[in-house]
């Protein structure tokens, strides 16, 4: 995951956002979890930031989605309470790895900024473009 790779999956977030009407925060960062790009839409929620690179840290911290995530960190769940540890992680709907095809991890997007469906839509929107023009 380079700049070059950041800057298209955020057009890529933008288009989507703006064919759902929505103003959205998209963040992408590296595998290691650093941020390489961030975009704040107009008037898009000042405290969906936080959110939407949390949302991608959480992302490729773990892996996963952070909708899956949520699921298994409900009271009772195997990961209850894993939203407190490593500075704070997001785990509803709106961060995805990115994967090269071979499915090595090369970073995340995390978008905040409308419904928790919406966040998904775009950041879904964001990989899977990215992956049809790297291929």
């Amino acid at each position: 995951m380079n700049c070059s790779c950041a800057l298209k999956i955020l057009e890529i977030g933008q288009k989507k956002s703006e064919e759902l009407k929505v103003e959205m925060n998209i963040a992408v960062v590296d595998c290691g979890g650093n941020l390489l790009s961030f975009l704040r839409m107009d008037n898009a929620w000042l405290g969906s930031v936080d959110i939407a690179i949390k949302k991608a840290k959480t992302a490729v911290f773990f892996n996963m989605n952070t909708g899956a995530i949520g699921e298994i960190s409900q009271p009772g769940g195997a990961l209850y309470c894993i939203e407190h540890s490593n500075g704070g992680l997001i785990t509803f709907p709106g961060g995805i790895p990115i994967r090269d095809a071979e499915g090595k991890l090369l970073g995340a997007v995390g978008v905040s900024g409308s419904t928790v469906e919406h966040d998904h839509n775009v950041a879904e929107a964001c990989v899977n473009g990215w992956m049809e023009s790297s291929t």
